[in-house]
C-alpha cells in the first residue's frame, strides 16, 4: 500500500513538473516574440529618431542661435546674445503697431484690414527673414538689419513677395 501510495505521488509530481515544463516554455517563447518586437521597435525608432536630428540639423543650420561667428560678432561688440535675440524679434513686432501701414512691409493690405509680421527668423548677425500676412493676402520678406553706435536698430528691406492670392 505504501508503494502504492508513492508510485502515485511519483506520477502526480512527475505530471506537475511535465506542466510547469511546458507552461514555463510557452510562456519563455511569448517573452521571446514580445522582445523581438520591442527590439524591432526600438530599431525603427532610432532610424526615425536619427532622421529628425538630421532633418532639424538642416533646418537650423542658417539659425543666428547656431552661428558661432555672428554670436562671436556680437559679443565682441559687447553684447548678450541671450537678451539681444529677443529684443530684436520684439522691435520688428512693435512695428505691426505702428498706425497706418506697415513700416517694412512694401504692399497695401486688402481693405480693413492690416499688413502684421507674424514671424521672424534671424538667420545671422545681419540677415532676416519673415512672414507677413493681413488674413487674405500674405508674402514674405528679406532685411538686413544693424545696431548703430546710439544701440538703435536699423532695418532695410532687400527683397519682398506676395504670394499670388488663387
Amino acid at each position: 500500500m505504501k508503494r502504492q501510495i508513492f508510485i502515485y505521488l511519483f506520477i502526480f509530481s512527475t505530471l506537475i513538473i511535465l506542466f510547469q515544463y511546458v507552461n514555463s516554455k510557452r510562456l519563455f517563447e511569448i517573452q521571446n516574440k514580445k522582445i523581438d518586437n520591442f527590439e524591432t521597435r526600438i530599431e525603427t525608432y532610432q532610424d526615425s529618431l536619427a532622421s529628425l536630428q538630421d532633418e532639424v540639423l538642416n533646418v537650423s543650420h542658417f539659425n543666428l542661435e547656431r552661428n558661432e561667428e555672428a554670436i562671436t560678432y556680437f559679443e565682441n561688440k559687447g553684447y548678450d546674445v541671450n537678451t539681444l535675440i529677443p529684443f530684436i524679434k520684439d522691435e520688428i513686432y512693435k512695428l505691426n503697431e505702428v498706425s497706418g501701414e506697415h513700416p517694412l512691409i512694401p504692399y497695401a493690405a486688402s481693405s480693413g484690414r492690416k499688413m502684421m509680421i507674424n514671424t521672424v527668423k534671424l538667420l545671422n548677425h545681419k540677415w532676416i527673414i519673415a512672414d507677413f500676412s493681413d488674413g487674405e493676402f500674405w508674402g514674405e520678406l528679406f532685411l538686413t538689419y544693424e545696431i548703430t553706435e546710439n544701440k538703435e536698430l536699423k532695418f532695410n528691406v532687400v527683397e519682398s513677395f506676395l504670394y499670388p492670392n488663387y
